[in-house]
């Protein structure tokens, strides 16, 4: 990867060990009627993500940054069980998502674009 700064490599590589352990959960916990269309949602949130960024006029590094910061923080709030935003996860949990999202997506856009 000649030339590709190293902060780029972390965020891709813990974007995908993210999108994993995510889909992992999801895989291992969830059952019944909700779990197909979890599991398709969570597969193609990273194309969905990405293209939407790119049709803004961003670049696939914010979407990057923004997913590997989602799936990170919803590990850190649900304790690695995904499932339980769905099963036992309420408006509290919802928003201690979205603000752990938030912080950290901001913190690492400054730490890799060196704002």
């Amino acid at each position: 990867m000649n030339g590709l700064p190293v902060t780029v490599l972390v965020v891709w590589v813990l974007c995908a060990a993210g999108w994993g352990v995510v889909l992992a959960g999801l895989r291992n916990g969830l059952r019944g009627a909700s779990r197909g269309p979890a599991l398709f949602a969570h597969t193609a949130t990273p194309a969905g993500v990405v293209l939407l960024f790119a049709f803004l006029g961003f670049g696939s590094l914010y979407a990057t940054i923004a997913l590997t910061a989602e799936w990170w923080s919803l590990l850190a709030v649900t304790g690695f069980r995904p499932e339980r935003l769905l099963s036992t996860g309420g408006p509290g949990q919802l928003a201690a998502w979205a603000a752990l999202t938030a912080a950290t997506a901001y913190a690492a856009a400054r730490f890799v674009f060196h704002v």
